[in-house]
């Protein structure tokens, strides 16, 4: 698999920021996010916007960050470290939705900005448990996703966003389609839990090119992270400058060895694992 270039030992790498809420299973989110940066070989910063209280079985609750300081967390890290992209996951309500979009503006994170912003539109868990108040839907369809470079929703977030049931290739083409009409620059429908073939297709569309892209289809029942990984890789070169498709094909390359290296844990849904990368550098 193609890997990200590495910054020389004792110099600086390029940065990515995750807008996001923790995992306490450390199986999704934050931890998720920062994992796959680290493995890429990039340096991750975090702006918490939620703490949630979960482990492999499902989600029990959350706690919501005021949304100034989830904002400030933002601006402290631009202002000082400087980043190269950013992805937003959890962001729970309106108003911490709201704080988001208006300090990526101010700083330029997302369309019209110099720093590209994917947003992975988190509204519930892979148990369904909520993590997106209901009233927030809006929000994320009129300020978030406007803002994005690209948009990565599950087949559920596509749904919720767009009033479209996705089950076959000509209802995920109306959706990537429906989806790109809310104003991201780039719209992808995962194809990975349409489990009607032994491969994934994931479609990615600009308002003009619908590209395609095929890997096998991995068999495990731990797939916990998978869109934040996927999410956080594409990120991770958007950073290096990658054009958005060849970004997405390395992204959707990472998650697919994420998900062969999968691990069970505790009595649910164990984590994708993007720790393929250090047994990789290790048999190198």
């Amino acid at each position: 698999m193609t890997t990200l270039p590495l910054a020389p030992s004792g110099t600086t790498p390029r940065r990515v920021l995750t807008i996001a809420g923790t995992d306490s299973g450390g199986g999704a989110g934050i931890q998720a996010d920062s994992r796959t940066i680290a493995l890429c070989g990039l340096h991750a910063c975090v702006a918490v916007a939620a703490v949630t209280v979960q482990n492999t079985v499902g989600v029990s609750g959350f706690h919501e960050i005021p949304p100034a300081v989830v904002a400030d967390q933002v601006r402290t890290v631009v202002s000082d470290i400087g980043i190269g992209a950013a992805k937003t996951g959890m962001l729970a309500s309106t108003a911490i939705i709201e704080a988001v979009t208006d300090v990526c503006t101010e700083v330029g994170i997302g369309r019209g900005g110099s720093v590209p912003l994917v947003v992975d539109p988190v509204s519930a868990s892979m148990h369904g448990d909520s993590l997106l108040h209901a009233d927030a839907l809006d929000a994320l369809r009129t300020r978030l996703i406007p803002l994005a470079t690209i948009v990565t929703p599950n087949l559920d977030e596509v749904r919720l966003l767009t009033g479209i049931d996705v089950e076959d290739e000509a209802t995920a083409r109306r959706a990537a389609e429906a989806l790109h009409a809310l104003g991201a620059q780039w719209a992808v429908v995962k194809g990975g839990h349409l489990r009607t073939s032994s491969s994934s297709t994931d479609l990615l569309f600009d308002g003009e090119r619908m590209l395609e892209f095929t890997n096998p289809r991995i068999d495990t029942g731990n797939d916990h992270g998978g869109g934040d990984t996927l999410a956080a890789a594409l990120a991770c070169a958007l950073a290096h400058g990658y054009a958005v498709p060849d970004a997405f094909e390395f992204a959707k390359e990472w998650v697919t060895k994420s998900l062969e290296a999968a691990y069970d844990l505790g009595h649910g849904h164990g984590p994708v694992s993007p720790l393929w990368r250090l047994h990789q550098s290790a048999d190198a």
